[in-house]
């Protein structure tokens, strides 16, 4: 295999990791839509999920054109099978209660947030300019989400109890976004990659903060699930899938 094909290899995997990422939280979000807990956040939560979405759709594009076979955003999105899927696995976990989705959200768009202004510097052009726009949008979620935790944590004896549980639930599932997976390691060495380190810390850093102000305690466990990115998933993910895909799959090349 030539270099550049070695490194248009890396470089999908990348690109459908953070594409799959935003469509399978889309897909989550989207679920709560007509069952938020009032209108404004119901529609706030609506919002979320299309413009993650629409962040999902421009990684597939790029990615469709570096696979180069003819591929479309809809091939990646609904003729993938599960260990296909290079998301988080955090981003899989069922909704639960308002505490669970409003954490899972707090803990990806720390991570998001930070990741975006390093994608911003990024050498490939492409990568860049998507990390640009979407970084005006992550910015909102991680208000909307950072506000929430707080409300809930310093809120009443039974929000703050349901803050700390989500908070203990998923907390397993946050330190894959600091493990680098083979095709990360790679795209570093071309000026792709990040410091994960850093990203790390600064991402516990403002976690500690939010935390702190919704009198939250930190989870002390230093064990975590990981493979997600390499197709490793929960039993969540095929029947996330199985609602996602099923109109394409059963209707291939069907439209509206």
């Amino acid at each position: 295999m030539e270099p550049v094909e070695i490194e248009n290899k890396h470089l999908l995997n990348y690109l459908l990791h953070l594409a799959d990422n935003g469509l399978v939280l889309a897909q989550r979000l989207g679920e709560w839509c007509g069952h938020g807990p009032v209108l404004e956040q119901d529609i706030a939560l609506t919002n979320i999920a299309l413009d993650v979405l629409g962040q999902s759709r421009y990684f597939y594009q790029y990615a469709a054109t570096i696979d180069g076979k003819g591929k479309t955003e809809d091939d990646f999105a609904y003729f993938r099978d599960e260990r296909d899927f290079k998301n988080f696995i955090l981003l899989e976990q069922p909704n639960g209660d308002w505490a669970h989705t409003i954490m899972r959200q707090f803990y990806y768009d720390n991570f998001m947030q930070l990741l975006y202004n390093q994608l911003i510097s990024c050498k490939d052009e492409q990568i860049a300019a998507i990390a640009s726009k979407a970084i005006k949008e992550v910015n909102y979620h991680l208000k909307f989400s950072s506000e929430w935790v707080i409300r809930m944590g310093d809120g009443t004896l039974e929000s703050h109890q349901r803050a700390q549980d989500a908070a203990l639930a998923l907390w397993e599932f946050t330190g894959e976004m600091f493990i680098p997976s083979d095709f990360e390691k790679q795209l570093a060495h071309l000026g792709i990659g990040y410091p994960f380190e850093h990203l790390k810390n600064d991402w516990l850093k403002r976690l500690n903060d939010v935390f702190a102000q919704a009198k939250l305690d930190v989870p002390e466990s230093n064990w975590f699930q990981s493979g997600g990115k390499s197709g490793n998933h929960s039993e969540y993910l095929g029947i996330l899938l199985t609602d996602l895909q099923y109109i394409q799959r059963s209707m291939p090349g069907c439209k509206w």
